[in-house]
């Protein structure tokens, strides 16, 4: 049962309203964890501004769910994990992507590198080593990538973070984290 209830898309007033329907007609849904958010117009908006920001930067689609996945099972939220996993197979992740993604590994050395990096964001908290870097930067990945990389990790933790504070009841056909997490 959640701790804190999503808002009915019919209940919503004023700036909500419009962010619930603009995330309707862009998903074709209204996930809880969305709906949860509009219980804060400014965590919604941020959330919104901030996705669709990231969506039109240098990482495509598929390793910006691929991150998602990996943050997710740092975190153990399963919430976030069936989300990101019914995401990304609209981007074209294979169950076996999504699958080792979770994992934080990638069969392509690049992808391989972001995973790391990401996974090293979340657990060194941001204060990654020269090393970390460079092994990053060794797989191919680009300055303009790991900056990136580390705003999609902090976009996920926000995710996470209020799932768990919220337990959000997940809308997504289950997928747990490997780390057993909840919610």
């Amino acid at each position: 049962m959640p701790r804190i209830r999503p808002v009915a898309r019919s209940m919503a007033a004023g700036r909500s309203k419009a962010l619930l329907e603009t995330a309707q007609a862009t998903l074709g849904n209204t996930p809880n964890m969305v709906r949860t958010l509009a219980r804060s117009q400014a965590a919604l908006d941020s959330f919104l501004a901030m996705s669709a920001a990231l969506s039109r930067g240098v990482l495509l689609a598929k390793a910006r769910g691929q991150i998602a996945l990996a943050v997710a099972n740092e975190n153990g939220c399963d919430y976030s994990a069936s989300a990101y996993a019914a995401l990304g197979r609209k981007s074209g992740l294979s169950e076996t992507e999504i699958d080792e993604s979770l994992e934080g590994r990638a069969r392509n050395p690049r992808m391989q590198g972001l995973l790391d990096f990401s996974r090293a964001v979340v657990a060194k908290r941001g204060k990654v080593s020269d090393s970390d870097i460079a092994a990053a930067r060794a797989a191919g990945v680009s300055d303009a990538e790991l900056i990136e990389t580390v705003a999609h990790v902090a976009l996920n933790l926000f995710a996470n973070y209020v799932n768990h504070v919220a337990a959000t009841e997940i809308d997504f056909p289950l997928v747990e984290t490997p780390k057993r997490g909840r919610n």
